[in-house]
């Protein structure tokens, strides 16, 4: 299998994160991959942000949870950028998606946009909550499902098995050997994150996991090369 490089909110490290215009980056970057983060804003439409509020990303302040679309459309997400809802992303890019649920709660309205354009062969469902993962999975047929973690254990594994997921993605800071090979045990494939530097990128290669989350574009370029 080759080594994938997904872009991390697009091309984050370069470009206003999460927004088209690293989106598209991404893709004429030529990474594999590109990942966004999903909230619902107060009047149900799918958001494309990370936090849980507005304040570091864009020009305003408050939860996303509290603002209609129209509000969120208003403010700047750098560059001039628009905050984007997850069907304008689908539109803007043809590169694979892997769309993480940020907020448990737009599991159901990702799977209705999934299963009316027939998405689950493009789109990969991640999310730290176990629960949005086995929820989604009966409501998208063939749905592929990775389970993030930041801080874990050996015991991610039987969490990612339990939830249904194909995929753990892991953060490298706390990746061990012995992680990996109870992850290969089980069949799950293992993505690495975050992965910004040449010596980041040869520890993922050395643990023979099968891609990396980077905020750089270049890393595509070089990690090929890397053993």
């Amino acid at each position: 299998m080759n080594f994938l490089t997904i872009g991390h909110r697009g091309v984050m490290g370069v470009e206003p994160e999460n927004t088209l215009r690293s989106f598209v980056a991404a893709q004429e970057a030529g990474l594999d991959a590109i990942e966004l983060d999903l909230h619902l804003s107060k009047d149900g439409a799918l958001v494309v942000m990370h936090d849980t509020d507005v304040d570091r990303t864009t020009d305003g302040t408050g939860p996303i949870a509290e603002k209609t679309l129209a509000e969120l459309r208003a403010l700047d997400a750098g560059r001039g950028e628009r905050v984007p809802v997850f069907e304008e992303v689908l539109d803007a890019v043809h590169t694979p998606l892997q769309a993480e649920i940020k907020d448990k709660q737009a599991a159901r309205a990702l799977a209705e946009v999934m299963n009316r354009r027939g998405l689950a062969d493009r789109v990969e469902v991640s999310s730290f909550h176990d629960e949005a993962i086995a929820e989604i999975k009966p409501l998208v047929p063939g749905v592929r499902t990775a389970l993030i973690a930041s801080r874990y254990g050996t015991d991610i594994v039987d969490r990612a098995v339990e939830a249904g997921a194909e995929t753990v993605c892991l953060n490298i800071r706390r990746l061990t050997l012995e992680i990996v090979e109870r992850a290969r045990k089980a069949d799950l494939r293992i993505i690495g994150w975050v992965v910004n530097t040449q010596d980041q990128l040869r520890l993922v290669r050395a643990f023979g996991l099968d891609g990396a989350t980077t905020d750089h574009p270049d890393i595509k370029r070089t990690g090929r090369f890397t053993a």
